[in-house]
């Protein structure tokens, strides 16, 4: 009987190896290797000047490495310029030519490559129907909404058929509720049409709601890549336990660490108690994370200021309601610590009138599970 042969590992659409850009003395980017797979909706996040929107021209060609190696779709990029490589860009202010109507927006690339008249019209119309804009053809760009525009630059790379498509900041000149909607619809568009999208934000929830893999950058490195979710549960160092999302942290000392159970000395909150072991050396200095919903908080009844038998058993601090901001979905609440910290905690708004009752200068306790702190021992 014959055997069949075992089915190919997938190989990366770009690999990233070893690549640094200096700007004088400065690294942009300081040798970073990643790989990014065929039809994977890839982020890269990070504040201000970490390098990333770098990293992204030089996938496109508009910069050079100074040192490593770019290999798009098994070909190293070296001597390729921008217009040769299989890749396409939609820039951050769209650049939509104002003169121009919506379909001669999006051909406008398939012209310049001489395709046949016939062929650029079924094009442009199928691209168009992809980002929801049938039926916009004969508009110009002062006639569209700015979510509009942003699906003109869309549909005119899209058009293309690039393998990668390259996303620089494409929701920041968006409105919060538009920009909320378009990070689903992207998202959307990504999976109907299979190409590759690599994306770059600064913008922690942007990059959660749409991505499958997240590159975290900070200072010119990769801090941490991995699935939203885990970077948001089991960040690799403080630095991205504090970039992704709310936080609390707390600095401390490691002084159980068994297979079963942990113990950190912080002297804001206390003694952290886990239900897991950290395998960190004992009396190393740590952080500790909290987020904000992992926390319950439970009113101190009047006249009994003792500790009550919380519900989440393994932890416990007592403070007072100093700040409160009602957000629909949850509420923050910002509780000053016996020992004088200030940490936040959230808590979702469920029913409509079945919420407890908590308003500012209420003495509260705070308890929290074993297995809801974060040790970071970087």
């Amino acid at each position: 009987m014959a055997t069949l042969p075992a089915t190919a590992p997938k190989q990366p659409i770009i690999s990233i190896r070893n690549v640094t850009k200096r700007f004088g003395a400065v690294a942009a980017v300081d040798n970073i290797s990643l790989d990014i797979m065929p039809g994977e909706f890839f982020v890269l996040l990070g504040p201000s000047g970490c390098g990333k929107t770098t990293l992204l021209r030089m996938i496109a060609g508009f910069e050079v490495p100074t040192e490593g190696q770019i290999i798009i779709d098994g070909h190293d990029m070296a001597h390729v310029p921008p217009n040769k490589r299989p890749v396409n860009m939609v820039f951050q202010s769209y650049a939509v030519f104002p003169h121009m109507t919506v379909t001669e927006n999006v051909g406008y690339g398939l012209r310049i490559a001489r395709v046949a008249s016939s062929e650029i019209k079924s094009r442009v119309e199928e691209a168009l129907a992809l980002v929801k804009l049938d039926g916009f053809g004969d508009r110009r760009p002062d006639q569209l909404s700015g979510g509009q525009r942003q699906r003109v630059a869309l549909a005119r790379s899209l058009v293309m058929r690039p393998k990668v498509l390259l996303l620089d900041e494409p929701l920041s000149a968006l409105d919060a509720k538009l920009r909320a909607a378009m990070q689903f619809e992207l998202a959307d568009l990504q999976e109907q049409v299979g190409i590759t999208f690599v994306t770059v934000t600064h913008d922690q929830d942007e990059a959660l709601s749409m991505a499958g893999r997240i590159a975290v950058i900070n200072r010119g490195l990769v801090a941490q890549l991995a699935a939203p979710s885990d970077l948001y549960e089991f960040p690799a160092n403080r630095f991205v336990a504090d970039f992704i999302g709310s936080v609390n942290l707390f600095d401390g000392r490691l002084v159980i660490d068994e297979p079963d159970k942990a113990v950190v000395d912080c002297p804001e909150i206390g003694r952290i108690y886990l239900n897991h072991g950290v395998t960190g050396p004992h009396d190393a200095n740590v952080h500790v994370a909290l987020r904000p919903e992992k926390i319950a908080m439970i009113p101190e009844a009047k006249g009994k200021p003792s500790a009550p038998e919380c519900p989440e058993g393994d932890n416990i601090a007592h403070g007072q309601i100093r700040g409160m901001s009602y957000l629909g979905d949850i509420t923050i609440y910002e509780v000053k610590l016996d020992t004088g910290r200030v940490i936040r905690v959230s808590r979702p708004n469920l029913s409509r009138y079945d919420q407890e009752d908590f308003t500012w200068d209420d003495k509260v306790w705070l308890s929290w599970h074993g297995s809801s702190p974060i040790v970071l021992l970087s």
